[in-house]
């Protein structure tokens, strides 16, 4: 598989979600991370799969979510430094994951 990201950008957690949600019903897709800014009120959330995937999973959430997104990409292939910004993000989720459960 070549790895692809896809990126919804949308304002709010529960819009968030069901953007994930139509996403990963609609592609084999998988959640790769995500990240809060201005207290939730702007949520990214990032998908990997490969590029026909991850595609038909953004395009289809930009359409059916409850919200418009404010911004949205797909990266086929993406850089190494930009794999690297991705697994960072995830790596501060699964670590936030762990201290909250302690």
């Amino acid at each position: 598989m070549n790895k692809s990201y896809g990126f919804i950008e949308i304002t709010g957690v529960v819009a968030a979600m069901d953007a994930l949600d139509i996403m990963c019903k609609t592609a084999d897709v998988q959640l790769a991370s995500w990240e809060r800014k201005l207290g939730g009120r702007l949520v990214t959330i990032i998908v990997e799969g490969d590029v026909a995937a991850v595609t038909e999973a953004v395009e289809t959430a930009v359409a059916k979510a409850i919200k418009k997104p404010v911004s949205y990409a797909v990266i086929a292939r993406p850089h190494e430094e930009i794999v690297k910004i991705v697994e960072l993000s995830a790596s501060r989720w699964k670590k936030s994951e762990v201290q909250g459960d302690e």
